[in-house]
């Protein structure tokens, strides 16, 4: 199958997912844990108090609920110190003698920065060393560059993604969310190299063959072994979604969609990017 002659498509497909993604994280940004803003967690296990009458001993705080279960309550908070919290604690044994802190956490703001800039470090660090053993492993640049840009675009769909269900369904980011970004880049390059390198190996042995022939054989020859080896992940992935804790769900779901696209782009993204940019190396020599 001439998987190329469909080029555009695959660029306006992209398109389509990027671009509201992209156009959320412009226009709300994400919704960041505490983990980010500084703030504090912490959880109340209580047989009788109701969840609104927690929730309205805290409000000089703004408290958010987290999660409940059947007679535990989440919440976070502006950042308040231990010692009020029993405070507010000994007040609510009035009418609930039972109720009682089982986790206690507090981030404060500067700490919360310093995770900001450290993602970001790691993430610029990760693609300039990915960009140069890329470039160095196939001897030429566009394979490190149309990689990064591969992994760009798995990137920008994940962000954009999160910053659509945080405005929409108040999901947040938090540290296991930037592990599951870190997680993805590797994997997406992964799959990439796997084509690049079948690229290179028909490269050598079919020097007559048009560039855009020797790519759209190599995508026939890895198309079953990169959707085999995605299917295993992705319904393990699908499975800790639908039936994993509360904790792991969000990062099951990054990772669930960091997989996805990262399989389309490895095929539909990385390889097409090698075709324009030949096509442009050819024209700008022709001039």
């Amino acid at each position: 199958m001439n998987w190329m002659k469909y080029l555009p498509l695959y660029f306006l497909i992209s398109a389509l997912v990027i671009i509201p993604g992209l156009y959320s994280l412009v226009r709300f940004g994400f919704k960041l844990s505490i983990e980010f803003t500084g703030g504090t967690r912490l959880t109340l296990v209580s047989t009788t108090s109701s969840s609104a009458s927690i929730m309205e001993s805290f409000k000089d705080y703004s408290p958010l609920l987290e999660s409940a279960g059947d007679h535990s309550l989440t919440l976070k908070s502006k950042e308040i110190s231990q010692e009020k919290v029993q405070n507010i604690l000994d007040s609510l044994k009035t009418d609930n003698p039972e109720i009682t802190l089982t986790e206690f956490e507090t981030i404060g703001p500067a700490l919360g920065q310093e995770t900001i800039r450290k993602t970001i470090n790691a993430l610029v660090i990760a693609s300039v060393l990915l960009l140069a053993y890329i470039s160095f492993a196939f001897k030429q640049l566009k394979y490190g560059i149309c990689a990064v840009l591969a992994m760009f675009h798995d990137t920008a769909v994940l962000l954009g993604s999160f910053s659509l269900l945080g405005h929409f369904l108040g999901v947040e980011i938090d540290l296991l969310f930037v592990t599951a970004v870190l997680t993805i880049l590797s994997f997406s390059v992964h799959d990439t190299i796997v084509v690049y390198d079948r690229i290179r190996e028909l490269s050598h042995k079919n020097k007559a063959v048009s560039y855009t022939s020797l790519i759209n054989q190599a995508v026939t020859e890895t198309m079953a072994r990169s959707l085999n080896n995605s299917l295993t992940i992705i319904f393990m992935l699908l499975a800790l979604f639908l039936m994993g804790g509360e904790t792991t769900k969000y990062f099951s779901l990054a990772l669930l969609i960091g997989t996805i696209t990262g399989t389309y782009s490895s095929t539909f993204t990385a390889a097409p990017l090698l075709i324009i940019w030949d096509k442009f190396s050819q024209r700008k020599n022709l001039r």
